[in-house]
């Protein structure tokens, strides 16, 4: 599904050179479960963002879906997010004036769906992960493992083929946290490509396969077995 070559990525400030990526390769293939690891400052949220096409690399290849878009303008990346990724983040991202209904619908108003279609998949999406009951509730109304399941459902109501999910555990105590990775997985098994940042190695287990980064290279692979 995407495949990085000697991707790097490096920033300048005040005339200092960062550099976030040093040529980096991972190809990931559809329907996989990744998990990314590694200390903070390793280069793990720079890479999601250069993945999910939030940032451009600043030389290598990144090939999506048989595309080389590392050269691409943000209109050409916007309509692929738009239709490919969905994001899930640690600290939620929901408007907080909007009902859960509304904060998952807004995620369809950019696709030009029809009002009955976007309302039929809104329910739909709201059943498939228990919020249903909290459909007119403003975010501030519930828990925080209640708001990461909006998350989740404003991330694959547009169907999706591709989650990045950065720390999405993050702000959850254990119990809620077990929750939001059965619902990743599960959407995994449905065949969603999950690609997932965490500080967690018991969170890590539910991936397939964990990338290790340190100062901005893969260090390890680690791959379960079967």
């Amino acid at each position: 599904m995407l495949k990085l070559t000697n991707l790097s990525r490096h920033y300048l400030s005040d005339d200092v050179e960062t550099l976030a990526l040093n040529k980096v390769n991972i190809h990931i293939e559809a329907g996989e479960f990744v998990a990314i690891m590694g200390p903070s400052g390793c280069g793990k949220s720079t890479l999601l963002n250069i993945i999910g096409m939030l940032d451009n690399p600043s030389s290598g290849e990144y090939w999506f879906n048989n595309e080389n878009v590392a050269g691409y303008k943000e209109a050409q990346l916007a309509t692929i997010r738009k239709h490919h990724i969905g994001f899930i983040f640690q600290n939620f991202n929901l408007i907080d004036e909007l009902s859960v209904r509304d904060n998952i619908e807004l995620a369809l108003l950019y696709h030009d769906v029809p009002v009955a279609e976007r309302r039929r998949r809104v329910s739909d999406v709201m059943d498939k992960v228990g919020i249903a009951h909290r459909a007119n509730h403003l975010p501030s109304q519930l828990s925080g493992g209640q708001q990461q399941r909006v998350a989740v459902a404003r991330a694959v109501v547009g169907g999706q083929s591709m989650i990045l999910a950065d720390e999405p555990t993050g702000n959850l105590d254990s119990a809620h946290g077990q929750e939001v990775m059965a619902m990743l997985q599960s959407l995994n098994d449905e065949g969603t490509t999950i690609v997932m940042v965490t500080h967690s190695p018991a969170h890590a287990d539910y991936a397939r396969r964990t990338i290790n980064l340190f100062d901005g290279q893969v260090v390890t692979e680690d791959v379960k077995a079967a």
